[in-house]
């Protein structure tokens, strides 16, 4: 790991430890599963034992008479609370279940072992109704309804979400009539779990006013605050508030960009009982009750000219978005980006449609859409290039994104590296004497690239994000930040940028756990956002804190400084001042602040001329009746629009991340295996901020696409998941990963970045199907169409052949 140390900065760049590093690599990092509170209770909850049914009884009476059980909830006994984006889930399901995870009653009780035990003693009756579990089937005249109504009450006819999202720019028509060359294809992904390695959970407990704390595994407090503090209303308790904490996570993956039933059923059994109550899934309900990454069926079509120029492009989706609405039902905004805007065609349209299943629903992970319309897009890429018989990679550099470019969507594209990034994976793929050269050896070379949001993702009215400092008597720098982190780095990132633009040691800055008691109003950590926005609220506040600790020096820093010769000259006698006005410096507003000490430009090279930060700060405070201590807060807006998803049309976001990844594999035909040989991985991320932080997120996503490719896939029969383990879900490990990965970094400094940083979370998953699928077809000539490609998938791909 090469460090990178840009001119003129200190920090920014180079390899700074992690501040969580120490606490989780000792075992002292406090999860949820480690939280507890006197007297609390442990909850667990009831799930339904059928993917569509009619509840006809509950009978909780031997559940109640359990001795250690403390409460006993359902529907009946509970107010109506109803969660969601379209707020179709209700917490507590009354009279119909339509998936298996649906919540249907809860227990606190003294210990888990109690509360498990009691849940079995729960007896539902149910009715089995009829059910749908395919998209396509669920749109289709005559399915079963998972809903008879929508949230309002209206008699819903389809299965179809009323939300649309669909862009079209152009002249299609006449993109196909300028088309020398045409293909299309029709492919898929599956349902795949985010695989935190920390559980969910929660702890709510209440005070004596009605107010309510959460300790949860959130992405998005403020937002949650806002759902917590409605369902307070609905209990009863209006005016009261949900003061959200978030602990240290296990991952999110985008787990926590939703509220949960279950952290609504430990406000309402903590109201009940009068005790803090804990819930924590099971690593089987973690697999089974939480929300998965949606599945996808796209069809794509496009064309290119004789050169090789796209001529139009013609994208539908179809998503199947379980029994409710999450924010995952917003995938298609993202999904929108790519399809309208990497490689710009000016003839383009683009669609997609979401189907209500008795599957489970599901929600955001990584990426948000994108992993799935790269997919397609770029394998389809790939089959053109082959019709037109132009190379692929300078099929992509014939149509590729550039710098300062508003593409048919309304992206306004600032800095754009995919060329580079193009060029760069060529090389690193040996592509001019590889690609097309080694079907003889059942090998093959293929690329695939990526646009994706980098500067924010405005799908909510504010996107931005706070920071407070507050400077303390010794030096230290205490943040509070409204961002959460996550595993992805996002605290060494805000250390390094506000070390250096504050001009502090690393180690005098202290980032406080994240608490909507305490911390300025955030968006919520998605997107690929958080440092993105977390680290220009930090400059901004670095910029206030600067203004008021000068201002401070401009009358405290000359009386310091004789104090300090005067010390001086007790331990060298004779010594004389030099002729340097520091008064006058002072007046001229001439000081620097670096490495938490403070001088003065210009001013000669003497220990007592300058002055380390906490001992001007207790001069501040202590100076009697004028005492002052200093504390700055600043908010970040950044400059993106909140889209018109009927039109399309929209800058989501503040700047844009482009990369390329590329992969050489051999595929055994005997046994239909896979073995990726090399990755490389590309990325134009503005400006590194954190080299070691930045290689954890590319490397680790690139782990997880390479899970997409190749191995993840919910397995489920009529709604009920089949491998809901460690054991059965198959994720990547090290032994999968046991090939050479090339990272670089293109550096494009950004204008709106912090430093010039773009944000890079998600992007490192996005292309990494695709471009393994084109190798794929470089090795034996078969296109597959649906992911993961398995053994079996890529042995009746081969037989197909002949």
């Amino acid at each position: 790991m090469a460090e990178r140390r840009p001119e003129g900065l200190r920090h920014i760049g180079q390899v700074l430890a992690r501040p969580d590093a120490a606490d989780k690599a000792s075992g002292r990092a406090a999860y949820i599963q480690d939280l507890s509170r006197p007297g609390m209770l442990y909850g667990k909850l009831k799930f339904s034992e059928h993917a569509h049914a009619r509840i006809v009884r509950i009978d909780t009476s031997r559940a109640e008479r359990l001795p250690g059980v403390r409460a006993v909830l359902t529907a009946e006994n509970t107010p109506e609370i109803r969660i969601g984006f379209l707020r179709d889930n209700y917490v507590l399901k009354k009279g119909r279940v339509r998936q298996f995870r649906d919540e249907v009653a809860a227990v606190a009780a003294i210990d888990p072992e109690i509360a498990a035990e009691a849940v079995e003693l729960i007896d539902v009756e149910y009715e089995p109704l009829p059910a749908v579990f395919c998209p396509r089937e669920a749109l289709a005249e005559g399915a079963p309804l998972v809903h008879e109504t929508d949230p309002s009450g209206k008699p819903r006819r389809s299965n179809r979400l009323a939300l649309e999202y669909q862009h079209t720019s152009g002249d299609l028509a006449a993109g196909e009539r300028a088309a020398r060359h045409i293909v299309e294809g029709q492919y898929s992904t599956p349902v795949i779990q985010q695989s935190c390695m920390g559980p969910a959970g929660c702890i709510a407990e209440f005070d004596a006013r009605g107010n309510v704390t959460l300790w949860a595994k959130t992405q998005i407090p403020f937002l949650a605050q806002r759902d917590f503090n409605r369902a307070l209303e609905l209990m009863g308790l209006p005016g009261r508030n949900a003061r959200v904490i978030v602990p240290a996570l296990g991952g999110g993956f985008g787990t926590g960009l939703d509220t949960h039933v279950y952290e609504y059923v430990a406000m309402l059994l903590a109201h009940r009982t009068g005790k803090p109550v804990k819930i924590v899934y099971t690593r089987e309900e973690e697999f089974a009750c939480l929300s998965p990454r949606q599945s996808s069926q796209v069809r794509v079509v496009q064309g290119c000219d004789s050169e090789g120029k796209l001529t139009f492009r013609r994208i539908e989706a179809l998503l199947d978005n379980g029994a409710y609405t999450s924010w995952g039902a917003t995938y298609p905004t993202v999904m929108m980006l790519p399809a309208t805007s990497l490689y710009p065609v000016a003839n383009v349209h683009f669609e997609a449609q979401l189907a209500y299943t008795n599957n489970t629903y599901c929600q955001a992970m990584r990426g948000y859409g994108n992993p799935e319309v790269a997919w397609p897009l770029e394998s389809n890429l790939d089959d053109l290039a082959h019709a037109a018989g132009i190379d692929p990679l300078e099929l992509r550099l014939k149509n590729c994104n550039e710098p300062n470019a508003l593409t048919p969507m309304g992206l306004q594209i600032t800095t754009c590296a995919l060329r580079e990034c193009l060029e760069s994976a060529g090389r690193r793929l040996d592509w001019k004497a590889k690609r097309g050269q080694q079907r003889g050896k059942r090998r093959g070379v293929g690329l695939a690239a990526l646009l994706h949001v980098g500067g924010s993702g405005r799908i909510y009215r504010s996107d931005g994000g706070g920071v407070i400092l507050k400077l303390d008597d010794y030096g230290n720098v205490n943040v509070n930040c409204g961002g959460v982190e996550m595993g992805q780095g996002l605290h060494a990132a805000l250390t390094a940028t506000i070390a250096e633009e504050l001009g502090v040691l690393p180690e005098r800055v202290h980032i406080n756990p994240t608490d909507t008691g305490t911390c300025p109003w955030d968006a919520g950590t998605h997107a690929s956002r958080g440092a993105f926005i977390a680290c220009n609220a930090a400059i901004r506040a670095c910029a206030k804190a600067k203004e008021k600790i000068f201002s401070a020096a401009r009358e405290l820093f000359p009386e310091e400084v004789r104090r300090s010769f005067e010390q001086h000259r007790k331990k060298h006698p004779g010594a004389e001042a030099p002729a340097f006005d520091v008064q006058a410096a002072a007046e001229a507003g001439r000081f620097v602040l670096r490495d938490s000490v403070l001088a003065l430009e210009g001013a000669p090279d003497e220990p007592w001329l300058s002055l380390e930060l906490g001992r001007l700060l207790r001069a501040l405070h202590f100076r009697g009746q004028q005492g002052e201590m200093i504390a700055v807060e600043a908010f970040y807006e950044p400059k993106s629009e909140l889209p018109d998803w009927h039109k399309g049309y929209g800058n989501m976001s503040a700047t844009y991340a482009f990369g390329v990844q590329g992969a050489e594999v051999e595929v055994d035909e005997e046994t239909g295996e896979v073995k990726v040989l090399k990755m490389v991985s590309i990325h134009d991320v503005g400006r590194v901020l954190n080299p070691q932080t930045l290689d954890g997120q590319v490397y680790g996503g690139l782990a997880q696409g390479i899970g997409y490719a190749l191995y993840e896939q919910v397995q489920s029969r009529a709604g009920r998941m089949l491998n809901p383990s460690f054991t059965d879900y198959k994720i990547v490990t090290a032994n999968e990963m046991a090939f050479p990965v090339e990272v670089e970094y293109v550096e494009t400094h950004d204008p709106e970045g912090p430093f010039g940083a773009k944000g890079i979370g998600e992007p490192g998953l996005v292309p990494t199907a695709p471009a393994i699928g084109n190798a794929v077809f470089d090795a034996v000539g078969v296109r597959l169409h649906d992911l993961p490609m398995t053994p079996e998938r890529v042995l009746a791909a081969l037989k197909a052949r002949g």
